[in-house]
């Protein structure tokens, strides 16, 4: 596999294009039957969120996007592994845009954006939309799990983090759901729409968090 990534899109950490990846699973339609009836906390309700934004004709879309703040967002039918990610938590009520933004004006040296992109100050437009952001925003205020190749240790509404070709960085959620082999399904979006896959293992995982109220 080999993903080729213009110099300006490595910037937003997304890539060019549709990006080309190792799974060989079939993006499932849209399973409402499986929402968790009575969610008993935030993470089965997040689960069930992810669910509810399934929708394969969202268009994998890495362009720059002026937006609004808070609680902006890109066109619906499109956007990359991120979104997947910020539409689902918006269903519960957390602005990631927002919050992100926030703790990131605070603490911006904490964060990657002088040294991968040779930013000097915040863009609440696109800071929230790069995977790296979230993975130092969730370790912060959420919780660090571990990485193992053990499906079983990954638990309905944790945010997982893969490096796709060690070039693509990419960003999914843990559902309550598990595939015919036993695995944990995904919510994400990695070029076939928001969609439900069996794709843990389908790339390195690089990050494993929990974050909720």
């Amino acid at each position: 596999m080999k993903l080729i990534l213009p110099l300006l899109l490595i910037c937003f950490s997304f890539g060019c294009k549709k990006p080309e990846t190792s799974a060989e699973n079939i993006p499932e339609s849209k399973p409402t039957n499986h929402l968790i009836e009575n969610p008993t906390d935030f993470y089965e309700k997040l689960s069930n969120a992810a669910i509810s934004i399934i929708d394969p004709e969202v268009v994998y879309t890495p362009d720059y996007v002026g937006i609004k703040y808070p609680n902006g967002d890109v066109p619906t039918k499109t956007g990359v592994c991120t979104d997947v990610v910020i539409r689902a938590y918006r269903k519960l009520g957390i602005d990631l845009q927002k919050e992100v933004h926030e703790d990131m004006k605070a603490n911006f040296s904490l964060y990657p954006n002088l040294e991968k992109w040779g930013l000097k100050t915040t863009d609440k437009n696109i800071d929230h939309r790069r995977v790296p952001n979230l993975e130092i925003f969730f370790a912060r205020k959420g919780k660090t799990l571990s990485i193992t190749q053990n499906p079983k240790d990954y638990k309905t509404g944790d945010l997982v983090t893969w490096m796709i070709g060690d070039k693509l960085p990419h960003i999914g959620i843990v559902t309550h759901i598990k595939s015919e082999n036993g695995n944990p399904m995904i919510v994400h979006n990695v070029g076939s729409g928001q969609v439900l896959e069996d794709c843990l293992l389908s790339w390195k995982i690089v990050g494993h968090y929990k974050y909720g109220n």
